[in-house]
């Protein structure tokens, strides 16, 4: 077969891509070689601004199809009928470190979906943890500037991961997660997902409900100690990615089961704690696990800078019966993660393949801008309302709406009869085989007994002894055993 002709960005043949042009044999480059200049322009703009958080990521398209009925609490047509199938493509991401960081570290995993659905796009942007560290989106930003690099020693530094924590309580719940044997999947195939915030699901009849999702991985939860992560990541960097890539590729299609806990809304304001912190889960003997589906993936993308590195999610992609709770945390993210893309990728990222809606078509009047792919619109008029046929409103919210009363102001969230910062994170240790217990300990340790402040220690021994009398103890003699060395 005979091989195209290799063309400069315009179209034009290129003749000699081995040579630049050159005044004479052995003398200076000329400027009029635009082949040279195009290849050294672009290479000098092929990269764009990584993530702030969730730099380091990897994903595969599949589809999702429900098992089971859950008309009665959603209108979302892309769930309304058992055997419906959604195409989706799902990314996994580390939280902390850069793209160029590790995949076996300790560290909360991103979980992120997108359902291609014939009502819009809709995403589910979670992590491989039911919780989170804080609860008020606020202090977001301090948080991640404390797990990252430090600005004068340039590497993570324990004295600023464990200060941060050592003001936050409420973190004591994540950190015993992160801390414990899941804190390091063995790979993105044998970890849970979770939708972590509590979102609102709303049916035909306007009743609405609040949940939480849960993609039980099919694969099995494997994880991997500390040890074995740091050999694993010292012999092959990208392990997650060649995992999830060679799996694919051999027709070993990983998959999980959703599930969700579902609350009436009415249960909200007197549950005993409240249920749109993002510190805390729901017990399942409360809101037990309802099976809704498979989701299975089964195709790797061609091109990973423009499906996996441009692929943009945001939690207000929502659909119609799906919408935002009160939870203070996805109430922030619902601007934060568009804005992030629109820096990162430009006001049209959305026309991206990998972003743009595939089981329907966007009818906006939007324009312009830097980087339009298309000629959205055409001659169309671009405002609204017109006499010239444009895209109208449906009048029809995609949710119910959320009562609010009170002042405006800086106001701490309301509290319930059983609200507390450690509670959750003792009945977790509570939960852990000795074993279980042992790791934990020792890896919070090997942390913490680095601090140069012994206040700072102080501090988050005071969180774990309030958790549970015997998880502070062994933490304490742990950190103090590692210091005296």
């Amino acid at each position: 077969m005979a091989k195209p002709t290799l063309t400069t960005e315009s179209g034009a043949p290129v003749a000699d891509n081995q040579n630049s042009a050159t005044a004479g044999v052995g003398g200076p480059l000329l400027i009029q070689d635009q082949h040279l200049l195009e290849k050294l322009a672009r290479f000098n703009r092929e990269r764009i601004p990584e993530r702030v958080v969730h730099a380091r990521g990897s994903g595969a398209y599949g589809h999702f199809e429900v098992t089971d009925d859950v008309s009665a609490y959603t209108r979302a047509d892309f769930l309304s009928s058992v055997g419906r199938r959604t195409e989706l493509f799902l990314r996994f991401s580390t939280v902390a470190d850069s793209l160029g960081g590790a995949d076996a570290v300790r560290d909360p995993r991103g979980f992120a979906v997108k359902f291609y659905t014939e009502e819009g796009n809709y995403d589910l942007v979670g992590n491989n943890t039911p919780v989170f560290f804080i609860k008020d989106p606020v202090k977001f930003p301090d948080f991640i500037h404390s797990q990252k690099r430090d600005p004068f020693t340039g590497r993570q530094e324990p004295d600023n991961v464990w200060d941060f924590w050592a003001h936050a309580p409420e973190a004591t719940h994540q950190v015993t997660w992160l801390m414990g044997d899941r804190g390091i999947p063995a790979s993105y195939r044998h970890m849970n997902g979770y939708g972590s915030h509590t979102y609102q699901w709303t049916n035909a009849a306007g009743e609405a409900f609040f949940v939480k999702y849960h993609f039980k991985t099919n694969q099995g939860v494997r994880s991997l100690s500390s040890e074995q992560a740091a050999e694993l990541a010292g012999r092959d960097g990208s392990s997650h990615q060649t995992d999830l890539l060679q799996s694919i590729e051999r027709g070993v299609y990983p998959s999980w089961t959703l599930y969700v806990q579902i609350m009436p809304a009415a249960e909200a304001a007197e549950y005993r704690f409240n249920p749109f912190d993002l510190t805390k889960v729901w017990p399942h003997a409360d809101h037990p696990l309802q099976r809704v589906g498979r989701l299975v993936l089964d195709r790797n993308p061609d091109n990973v800078f423009a499906e996996v590195e441009q692929a943009a999610f945001s939690p207000n992609n929502f659909v119609p019966g799906i919408g935002p709770s009160p939870d203070k945390m996805l109430q922030g993210r619902l601007f934060a993660y568009a804005d992030a893309h629109r820096y990162r990728l430009g006001v049209n990222h959305t026309q991206l393949a990998v972003n743009a809606p595939k089981a329907t078509t966007a009818h906006t009047y939007g324009r312009d801008g830097l980087m339009a792919a298309d000629s959205r619109g055409r001659r169309a008029k671009n405002y609204e309302p017109n006499s010239y046929g444009g895209p109208v409103e449906t009048g029809q919210p995609l949710s119910a709406p959320l009562a609010v009363t009170g002042w405006t102001g800086t106001h701490a969230a309301a509290q319930h009869a059983k609200d507390d910062d450690f509670l959750q994170a003792g009945e977790l240790y509570r939960l852990m085989s000795e074993d279980e217990r042992k790791r934990l300990v020792a890896n919070i340790a090997g942390g913490l007994s680095q601090v140069s402040r012994e206040d700072v220690i102080e501090k988050n021994l005071a969180h774990f002894h309030a958790a549970d009398p015997e998880y502070g103890r062994r933490v304490e003699e742990a950190v103090r055993a590692l210091r005296e060395d």
